[in-house]
Formats: structure tokens, C-alpha cells, sequence
């Protein structure tokens, strides 16, 4: 696997760890979720930094936002309990197919 994807990938786990911490930080009242958010997006925008040395800006953030967007709704129905209908179910397939789109068939993932 390419740097650049091991980069982006752990951007996102950075990003979902810090989205996560942010609902948990109750509006930034509580100490220690407050941190990590900050921490967090410190770490996934730096990687994201590196990643843009060899993927274009906007295929690169569609990954990231559209990984992120699936495991924030992942860990809203499992950790928090929020409810996912068949349309957000629906919309969630449809980002992954296209990140499936984009890293498979297209060759704008790299400069």
C-alpha cells in the first residue's frame, strides 16, 4: 500500500476519534473530550498535509470526508444510539461506491 493511503486512512481514524470526541465533549464543556478533539484534528490535518504531496486536493478530500461521514454514522448508531432509516443506509452505500469509484477506476487518485 502506498504512503499516501496509510496516511489518509489513519487521517481519517484521527478525524472519526475526533468528531467522536466532539459529541461526547458536550459543546466543549467537559475537560478531556475537549482535548482530544483538538489532538485529534491536529494529527488528521497534518496527515492529510502529507497526503496532498501526492493526491490532488479534491479527490483526496472526498475520501476523507466521505470515509468519515460512514464511521461517524457507524459510531453514532452503535456508541450514541442514533437511528439510521433506510434513506441514510441508502446514502451511506452510495458515498462508499463512489470511494470505491474513485480508488479503482479513476486515475486522478494520484498527481
Amino acid at each position: 500500500m502506498p504512503i499516501h493511503y496509510l496516511y489518509l486512512i489513519v487521517a481519517v481514524i484521527a478525524e472519526t476519534i475526533g468528531t467522536t470526541a466532539l459529541q461526547a465533549s458536550q459543546q466543549f464543556t467537559r475537560f478531556w473530550p475537549s482535548v482530544t478533539v483538538i489532538v485529534a484534528y491536529a494529527i488528521a490535518f497534518y496527515l492529510l498535509s502529507l497526503t496532498l504531496r501526492t493526491m490532488p486536493v479534491g479527490i483526496m478530500y472526498a475520501m476523507w470526508s466521505g470515509l468519515g461521514i460512514v464511521l461517524i454514522a457507524i459510531i453514532g448508531y452503535v456508541v450514541f444510539g442514533q437511528t439510521l432509516d433506510l434513506a441514510a443506509i441508502i446514502g451511506l452505500g452510495l458515498i462508499i461506491a463512489g470511494i470505491l469509484t474513485i480508488h479503482l477506476l479513476s486515475n486522478s487518485s494520484t498527481h
